[in-house]
């Protein structure tokens, strides 16, 4: 008798000064069979203790937090666990929280009222290096950028050739890798690989920061995300 194939699961810890929302969450990602909780905290101090005792692969990550909010938590994972994804989960679509979390290398940024589907794909988008964000805080954010850029970085924009802006356009949008590849009629690997460079020239560590930065310097435009 052939056994089913083993799905290889994703270890997430939840962080919110909420015990409630932390057993409401856990409820909710119980029914996805390769998502598994490993710890809880209710602070940013917490989660890094907490780190350490359970090697999460993706912290689900509250803002306003006692002790250590989530933005100083979210800098401390990153510089210490550079290969956990943070992603952020908040009641909170202010510009300055989106722009703090980001900044902080948070992989992605999802409301508490997100629908459960849309919460369990965006994990699995986070650790699969994807970039899940809130469509209503995603426009709010590069609607701001696109007002205030300062006019001395967009000479950056001079930088990306024709290939380089379409994949941004795409990413920027949300896409994955395997997405942009169709669309663009590329390789994945190919793909991959511009994405990876890119990072580089703008300096940023994730899609997120990528599409943020991409707007600031005027590679892309607003109205073509």
């Amino acid at each position: 008798m052939n056994s089913l194939p083993h799905t290889p699961m994703i270890r997430i810890l939840l962080v919110d000064d909420q015990e409630l929302v932390c057993y409401g969450l856990q409820t909710i990602l119980k029914t996805a069979r390769d998502l598994e909780v490993v710890g809880m905290a209710h602070n940013g101090a917490q989660a890094l203790e907490k780190i350490a005792e359970t090697a999460p692969d993706v912290v689900l990550m509250d803002l306003n937090m006692p002790v250590m909010n989530g933005i100083q938590a979210t800098r401390e994972i990153r510089a210490r666990y550079p290969h956990i994804q943070v992603l952020v989960l908040t009641t909170y679509d202010a510009d300055e929280w989106v722009f703090d979390a980001v900044r902080s290398g948070a992989a992605g940024y999802l409301l508490k009222d997100t629908p459960r589907e849309q919460l369990i794909q965006g994990i699995r988008d986070a650790h699969a290096g994807e970039t899940p964000v809130d469509p209503a805080v995603a426009r709010k954010l590069f609607t701001t950028l696109a007002e205030n850029r300062p006019a001395a970085e967009t000479k950056i924009a001079h930088e990306f050739n024709d290939r380089e802006r379409d994949i941004l356009r795409l990413l920027a949008r949300g896409m994955g890798n395997n997405e942009i590849a169709d669309e663009l009629h590329l390789s994945e690997g190919t793909v991959r690989n511009y994405v990876t460079a890119m990072f580089t020239k703008l300096g940023v560590t994730n899609r997120t920061q990528a599409a943020i930065m991409a707007l600031r310097y005027g590679v892309v435009r607003l109205d073509e995300v």
